[in-house]
């Protein structure tokens, strides 16, 4: 198998912080933002603005850690009409 090197990002790629920790996984690619799903027991989805994510070679980052990732692109469903 050789080597290639991406150069857009694509559904199943990892996304890493500032720090090259894990951040989530790329779920689906839009035009203008990448749908990213983190790990754990509760998956959050966040919502990247493409420009805010750098790709080197076959590695996505970003220029913030995990928390401010959630606190920047997490966007909560609004809550329902009869609550």
């Amino acid at each position: 198998m050789t080597n290639v090197e991406v150069t857009t990002p694509a559904r199943g790629m990892v996304v890493r912080g500032a720090r090259g920790r894990r951040i989530g996984v790329v779920d689906a690619v839009f035009a203008d933002y990448l749908l990213v799903r983190t790990a754990g027991l509760l998956p959050v989805d966040l919502y990247v603005p493409r420009p805010e994510v750098t790709l080197d070679g076959n590695r996505l980052t970003v220029d913030c850690g995990r928390d401010e990732a959630y606190a920047r692109w997490h966007r909560p469903l609004k809550r329902a009409p009869h609550d």
